[in-house]
């Protein structure tokens, strides 16, 4: 189960076009979510509508990689890299393919828990859980120790094709 989900996260580069067809069926998932199916399968703008991150099922739970940034490249045309990691053997891995989220398990009705999510703006790691919304949205809470000392967005589902930078950019080894 966990090398299933590594499998997914750490994506061997396979071109633009598979990238595009995975966000393209993602994407479909997601729709599909935001007609009433319990699933958080598919592609999602984050909050701050900067990033869309593909979350799928890996061997049973939840995952998710960024797939999509509004400003893929810093100033100086470069990828932007997972500088804030707090392994600095981390930090030349690029944010776009990014795992962001893993773990999650279905707790029942709409709701996963039992997961992580990683904030690259700070190189943390948050245990959070996942609630489906019954207008579409997700609501992701990160939390340090208990749910009540955390911060929850509203995560909105993607419903136009969006470039996968992920496939531009492969791991850093």
């Amino acid at each position: 189960m966990i090398e299933h989900c590594r499998q997914f996260l750490g994506v061997q580069r396979q071109g633009r076009a598979a990238g595009a067809s995975l966000v393209g069926a993602l994407m479909s998932a997601g729709l599909a979510f935001g007609q009433g199916t319990a699933t958080p399968v598919g592609v999602w703008l984050v909050a701050s509508g900067d990033a869309a991150v593909a979350i799928t099922e890996c061997g049973g739970e939840l995952c998710g990689k960024i797939v999509w940034l509004k400003e893929p490249l810093t100033s100086e045309g470069k990828p932007k890299r997972d500088v804030h990691n707090t392994d600095f053997a981390q930090r030349e891995r690029p944010i776009c393919g990014l795992p962001l989220l893993y773990g999650f398990k279905p707790e029942g009705g709409r709701r996963w828990s039992g997961g992580y999510i990683y904030n690259p703006r700070n190189g943390k790691t948050y245990h959070a859980t996942i609630t489906a919304g019954a207008d579409g949205t997700l609501k992701l809470r990160g939390y340090v120790g208990l749910p009540i000392f955390g911060e929850s967005q509203t995560w909105t589902p993607v419903r136009t094709n969006l470039p996968d930078c992920s496939a531009d950019h492969p791991p850093a080894r």
